[in-house]
Parts: structure tokens; C-alpha cells; sequence
């Protein structure tokens, strides 16, 4: 009998955040949701942050993910944009954690090398790719940072039970454990 996994895909943002969700059983994989959470009406990242952690959850009790994997932010030279960059993907690993449902982080690169095989692609590139994967008639969503949360969580699906240097965590403790510079 083959078991179903659901993945919960996040591109974080403070613009917009884009999620994704697939449905893998075996070797197949189905899109079950592709969402994006406008986020340029709020005028505070406060209220922001909080959009975001309440809808990673709303996410999670809706769609009963066994797993979360993230797009880590790439390093820019604008160093307020990484913080809040930083803050956004750090509220929806809380949200995933408080869930009890494991966490993986892949670079941009490394999410596009697993969909197109280019760790260069652009983001239409990749949504391509994404609508043949997973046989879309037309793309579901004209925000490609929806996209790319889809594209994260294909992306872990690709990379199950292979070793990736990429930062996974089952919980806090785990967290904690591989992070010991964050304690203070």
C-alpha cells in the first residue's frame, strides 16, 4: 500500500509569500494548493510577521502537512531587506515547529537545480517546469512567488532520502541542538 506524504512549500516574503502544497504517493506527485499572501497592504512588518505566522498555520490545520520545506533567503547587499527577509521565514519555521510538523530549508539555487536543472533559471523557467511536473493544463496563479513555494515543496520531494547539506529540523530541540549560537 503506498502511503501519502503532503509537503507544505514556502517561499518567504514581505511582499508577498508564496506557498505551495503537493500530495506524493509513490512516485506520484499532484499539486493539491498553490496560495500567495499579499502582504503589501499592512503597513507595519509587525502586523506582517503576524499575517504570516497565522496563515502558515491556517495552512497547516487546513492541509495536515507531514512536512514544511522553506526557501532560504539568498544574501543580499541590502542588509534591513535580509532581516525582515530573515523574520519572515523565521515566523513561518515557528508556525511549522509549534505544529509539530518538520522543517527543511533549501537555498534558491538549489531549488532551482532541482526543477530545471539550472541553479540559475528564472522564475518563469521554473513555473515551466513546474506546470509539466505536475501536468497543469495552465499555471494556476500569475504570482511566481507562489510558484516558487510550489517549487520548495517539489524540491524536498526530489531530495527525500538523499543526504543534503541543507538545515532540517524535527522540532525545537533539534533546532536548538544544531543552532547553539542562538541561545542566549
Amino acid at each position: 500500500m503506498l502511503v501519502e506524504k503532503v509537503i507544505l512549500g514556502i517561499d518567504p516574503g514581505t511582499a508577498v509569500m508564496g506557498f505551495g502544497i503537493i500530495s506524493v504517493k509513490g512516485n506520484k506527485m499532484e499539486m493539491i494548493a498553490i496560495h500567495e499572501l499579499i502582504l503589501k497592504k499592512y503597513e507595519n512588518h509587525e502586523t506582517k510577521l503576524k499575517v504570516i505566522f497565522d496563515k502558515t498555520l491556517a495552512l497547516i490545520d487546513e492541509y495536515h502537512p507531514d512536512e514544511t520545506a522553506l526557501e532560504a533567503p539568498f544574501f543580499g547587499k541590502n542588509v534591513q531587506s535580509m532581516l525582515k527577509l530573515g523574520r519572515a521565514q523565521g515566523v513561518a519555521m515557528a508556525a511549522s515547529l509549534h505544529r509539530d510538523v518538520p522543517i527543511t530549508e533549501y537555498s534558491p539555487k538549489k531549488v532551482k537545480m532541482a526543477i530545471t536543472g539550472n541553479g540559475n533559471a528564472s522564475k518563469e523557467q521554473v513555473a515551466g517546469m513546474l506546470q509539466n511536473l505536475l501536468k497543469l493544463k495552465e499555471f494556476p496563479t500569475k504570482y511566481l512567488d507562489a510558484s516558487d513555494g510550489l517549487a520548495v515543496a517539489v524540491c524536498h520531494h526530489f531530495n527525500s532520502g538523499s543526504i543534503s547539506t541543507d538545515k532540517s529540523y524535527s522540532g525545537w530541540d533539534s533546532f536548538l541542538k544544531q543552532n547553539p549560537d542562538r541561545i542566549k
